[in-house]
C-alpha cells in the first residue's frame, strides 16, 4: 500500500482517488476546505480522506497533481519544502481558456508544464502522464473500443517505474503504455491537448484518447 496524495478534488481527482483506493493504496485527497468538502464527496469511497493541500503533500509517498493546470505553478512552488523528495504525477495541462469553456493555447509554448514544474521543484522527481484523454478514461482505459496509449515523461528512471506500477493498478496494460523520454518529451504530449476542443464540439464529451496506432 502506498500513501498517495491527490491536490484538487474535481473529476479528475475524485476519480483517481476512487480506484486507486479500490486497488488498495491509502488516498488522500487535497482540498482548501476539507471540512466542506468531505461530506458531498463521501461517494468516492470509504478508503479515501481528506486533508488541506499542505498537509496532503507532506504526508503522502506519491502527489497527484490534478489541480487546474493555468494555476498549477503557483499552487506547487509554494509546496516547494512539502514535495522535496516526493514523486510528483503531473496530469494537468496548462491552456488558455477558448472562450467556451475549452481548452485553447498552451500556456507555455516552446516548454511544457511539466517542464516547469522540475524546474521550479528540483528535489522533486516529475512524472508526466494521463495527460492526452478525458479522465473517466484514465481509470477506465479498457472501455474503449481501440487499446489507448497513455505517454510517461520524466528525468527518473526509478519515478517512472513507479508511476508505471499506479498506472498498472488503474488499469492500463503494458503494452499501452509509452515511455517517451526525459521530461521535455512533455512538451509534445501537452500539445496533444490543441485537438482536444475540436474533437469535443464536433462529437461532445465521448470518451476517447489521443493514442498510438502501429
Amino acid at each position: 500500500m502506498t500513501r498517495i496524495g491527490i491536490l484538487g478534488a474535481g473529476r479528475v481527482g475524485a476519480n483517481l482517488a476512487g480506484k486507486l483506493s479500490a486497488a488498495g493504496h491509502h488516498v488522500t485527497l487535497g482540498v482548501r476546505n476539507p471540512e466542506e468538502t468531505a461530506a458531498p464527496a463521501e461517494g468516492i469511497g470509504p478508503g479515501v480522506s481528506f486533508a488541506d493541500q499542505r498537509t496532503t503533500a507532506r504526508t503522502a509517498d506519491i502527489v497527484i497533481n490534478a489541480t487546474p493546470g493555468g494555476s498549477t505553478l503557483d499552487r506547487l512552488t509554494d509546496l516547494r519544502a512539502e514535495l522535496a523528495g516526493k514523486i510528483l504525477v503531473d496530469v494537468s495541462n496548462a491552456t488558455l481558456d477558448a472562450g467556451d469553456g475549452l481548452p485553447g493555447a498552451l500556456c507555455y509554448p516552446g516548454s511544457s508544464l511539466a517542464e516547469q514544474l522540475q524546474a521550479l521543484l528540483p528535489d522533486t522527481r516529475v512524472v508526466k502522464t494521463l495527460n492526452t484523454m478525458l479522465f473517466m478514461v484514465m481509470t477506465a482505459p479498457e472501455t474503449l473500443a481501440t487499446p489507448p496509449t497513455v505517454y510517461v515523461s520524466g528525468d527518473d528512471e526509478h519515478a517512472k517505474k513507479t508511476v508505471t506500477g499506479l498506472l498498472g493498478d488503474l488499469g492500463w496494460q503494458p503494452a499501452w503504455i509509452e515511455d517517451l523520454g526525459d521530461i521535455t518529451t512533455a512538451r509534445a504530449t501537452e500539445a496533444m491537448i490543441l485537438v482536444v476542443p475540436h474533437i469535443l464540439r464536433r462529437h461532445g464529451f465521448q470518451p476517447f484518447a489521443v493514442s498510438l496506432a502501429r
